[in-house]
């Protein structure tokens, strides 16, 4: 009986510190200003066709997109004011599909770096891209759901939805930082969203440039689906509820990540989904063990402490 009332004031005490985390809206010059550093991309594809991406720009004469916007094309540019830029040269991490092109006298403020490693669970974030062919930028509002260690860095999902075109923008913290990179989302209609880190866009700042149309090569995210990260694997059965294939995948993350919290909060979603609710607290707890900002955690202890109240009633009846 003490065990429970201290697990409960514990998880209450985090989930009150969870809750005085507030979503606020940027302010709206904040956004405008940033959307001047945020550009259209236009690529003049092999076959004839054109693609369409978004860009940050981030330095003097250099923007940062995703590399499988401009893949293999020799004729890209960036739009300001309405005006085409050609880019020149490009700077390729193909595997993190961050793709940083040279364009010559482009009169373009570069927007500040934040620190994607700093990033919290709840914390506010928006987006600023060109979804579909729109000529002007447009901007979503959501929160950091995801934090998942990959190469020193951590890939981001947040709840700020993005739509195809709008690949290669930017997502910003409060302060109007750049936190994160627009790059890919899961299929389906509950959609999970992933930005790549600024580190990783630094990382590129340093490297050689090279001419366009590069041979490129397949990024983390296209690989087979047994090659994908695991927080990649875990999205589908986590989303169709398909609980033993979830339940397998999130072992092997576990074994693999053990002081990851994402691998043992899918474990011990699982197995609260299947009804192992021992097995499901201890790893709940673990999550907040590693991340004690974990409010889906949260929620499932908190679910989990009513099921056991619940349970003492009904022996009381």
């Amino acid at each position: 009986m003490i065990k429970h009332n201290l697990t409960r004031i514990y998880t209450l005490s985090l989930l009150m510190c969870v809750a005085s985390v507030a979503w606020a809206m940027p302010a709206e010059e904040l956004v405008s200003e940033l959307s001047h550093s945020v550009l259209r991309v236009k690529v003049k594809l092999p076959n004839g066709g054109l693609g369409l991406g978004s860009a940050v720009v981030v330095g003097k004469n250099e923007v940062i997109t995703n590399c499988h916007v401009v893949n293999d094309a020799t004729n890209v540019s960036v739009i300001v004011n309405g005006e085409p830029h050609s880019a020149s040269a490009i700077k390729a991490d193909w595997h993190h599909d961050l793709c940083m092109l040279t364009v010559e006298n482009l009169d373009v403020p570069a927007v500040k770096f934040g620190i994607s490693k700093n990033l919290q669970y709840d914390e506010s974030v928006f987006t600023v891209g060109y979804p579909g062919e729109t000529e002007s930028p447009v901007s979503t509002f959501g929160i950091v759901n995801g934090l998942f260690p990959m190469d020193d860095s951590v890939i981001i999902r947040a709840s700020s939805p993005f739509k195809l075109g709008a690949s290669g923008g930017g997502a910003f913290d409060d302060a109007g930082n750049l936190v994160g990179i627009i790059t890919l989302k899961s299929k389906g209609n509950v959609a999970h969203y992933f930005y790549m880190p600024v580190e990783w866009v630094q990382a590129l700042m340093g490297k050689p440039a090279q001419s366009l149309g590069a041979k490129s090569e397949k990024p983390f995210w296209a690989m087979t689906s047994k090659q994908r990260p695991y927080f990649m694997q875990v999205v589908q059965p986590y989303v169709t509820q398909e609980w033993k294939t979830l339940f397998k995948v999130a072992i092997q993350w576990v074994q693999a990540e053990p002081n990851t919290a994402e691998s043992w909060f899918y474990l011990a979603t699982a197995e609260f989904a299947t009804q192992d609710y021992v097995n499901a607290e201890e790893h709940f707890k673990k999550v907040l063990a590693i991340n004690n900002q974990h409010s889906q955690a949260i929620d499932y202890l908190e679910k989990l402490a009513q099921k056991t109240a619940n349970s003492k009633v009904a022996l009381l009846n």
